[in-house]
């Protein structure tokens, strides 16, 4: 099994950029603000033959009683009761902190090997940027920069020196499932009740979650990754920069996943803001579910109500199954499940040639494409071009005057057909290309000139008697 690292500390001391560093990725939305990171955010590693996993936590308030700082306070603590090895990060620029002393103490009562880690030390003699930290009684410190991967190895080699090497393991498959919406929809909630546990900090604030969360589960023997993303507004209500990366990696999100569950708020009114989350989840072509959370909030009349927006203004995801559940109290939530394994199944669906070739004939012996011009599109057969979304290439004659009416009735008919429910579906037509089109004749050769010449006085000879 993996040893988990967990990166604790004050806030603004590098955490997240070295998250990044030993994940090799830009996971971790990094800006020069205090207390960004909020959540516990997972990510993979690997020094020589020794993999881990790696924990990055939200700046480190252990005074704090009540609100989000407190909240944040709790995942770090339950980050800590997850992990093997504990790298207590502190700011070699700023000095030792009073804040350093309380956060030490918690620490070393967790029992918890633990290795102090004195960041953001580049430029700096190493004897003296970490001079005062032995004060914190916490063994040898290390001096590391994040942001230009100084001493990381080192630092990392000696923490996973008591845990053996192992081989790498292959990729696994399993559903990578984006929730999204507008802010305080109630979507870390509901990744809190798929996983049992209070995974991402809740609050009833807009904008609590700021980047992207990665929760692996597990749920009846199957593997799931959970993505937690940040509440998308309107773009003229988007003003502060830490917002805007959020949306970016809500964005980025979404193309990353194999299903996205749009969550919506029956207490309010079904948005504009919706229909774009919405828009985009298609255009990426990734797999859809809606959940309409609060149902249990609304009275009979409001459901009616939210029914009736949802046919208008979301009336174009009619491939997507809508569900009605409280994510607060797990009611609809396990139906909801069952719902992003079948669109899952139908965005990696295998089509097999023939039989999407029959369909094909089938569809257009019912309904031929209409003429355009001195041309009737003729489509000969298909195949399959892709997954996630499911893309099906029609090959043919005169395939670039096919109308977009029928390019949706082929859609709708191969969706039918093949069960796709849940997944946007891509129809791509590509024309047979005659190959003497637009190409000259070769000239004669001075001896292929000779023999036509001889042949036409031959012939004319022949006609003449």
């Amino acid at each position: 099994m993996k040893p988990t690292l967990v990166l604790v500390g004050r806030p603004n001391v590098g955490k997240s950029t070295l998250f990044n560093r030993l994940t090799k990725s830009r996971a971790a939305l990094v800006h020069d603000l205090p207390g960004l990171t909020r959540d516990r955010h997972y990510g993979h590693g690997r020094v020589g033959d020794k993999p881990f996993l790696v924990v990055d936590t939200g700046g480190f308030e252990p005074v704090a009683d009540t609100g989000i700082l407190a909240e944040m306070a709790k995942q770090t603590l339950q980050a800590v009761d997850e992990g093997d090895v504990i790298i207590f990060l502190v700011d070699g620029r700023t000095g030792l902190a009073p804040q350093d002393k309380i956060i030490a103490e918690r620490l070393r009562r967790t029992g918890r090997p633990l290795f102090l880690a004195v960041n953001k030390a580049e430029g700096m003699a190493r004897d003296s940027v970490v001079a005062e930290f032995h004060e914190l009684g916490l063994g040898e410190p290390v001096a590391i920069s994040g942001a230009h991967g100084e001493g990381v190895r080192e630092l990392i080699e000696l923490a996973l020196a008591p845990f053996p090497a192992e081989p790498e393991e292959a990729a696994e498959d399993h559903p990578k499932i984006a929730i999204v919406g507008r802010p305080n929809v109630g979507k870390s909630t509901l990744v809190n009740t798929l996983v049992g546990e209070e995974r991402v900090i809740a609050f009833d604030e807009p904008g609590t979650t700021r980047d992207s969360i990665f929760v692996d589960f597990e749920r009846n023997g199957r593997k799931y990754t959970l993505i937690d993303t940040a509440g998308v507004r309107r773009k003229g209500r988007v003003t502060e920069a830490v917002e805007k990366f959020s949306v970016i990696k809500t964005l980025q999100a979404i193309e990353d996943a194999n299903v996205a569950v749009l969550v919506l708020d029956a207490q309010q009114d079904v948005a504009d803001q919706d229909a774009h989350i919405a828009g985009f989840i298609q255009e990426a072509g990734r797999a859809l579910v809606v959940a309409v959370n609060k149902w249990d909030a609304v009275d009979s009349y409001r459901r009616e109500q939210v029914k009736r927006e949802i046919a208008l203004k979301l009336g174009f995801l009619d491939y997507a199954k809508f569900h009605f559940i409280s994510a607060l109290h797990g009611s609809g939530v396990g139906d909801l499940l069952k719902s992003v394994n079948e669109a899952y199944a139908a965005a990696m669906a295998k089509l097999p040639t023939p039989k999407l070739t029959r369909v094909l004939q089938e569809a257009v012996a019912k309904h031929a494409p209409a003429k355009t011009g001195l041309f009737r599109p003729k489509p000969r057969y298909a195949h399959q071009g892709g997954s996630n979304p499911p893309i099906i290439v029609i090959h043919g004659n005169a395939l670039e005057h096919m109308a977009d009416s029928y390019r949706r009735y082929l859609e709708n008919t191969f969706r039918e057909a093949f069960k796709l429910q849940g997944t946007p579906l891509r129809v791509e037509f590509k024309a047979n290309v005659n190959p003497y089109e637009g190409k000259k004749p070769k000239p004669l050769t001075e001896k292929e000139a000779k023999r036509a010449h001889r042949q036409r006085i031959r012939r004319r000879k022949i006609f003449s008697k």
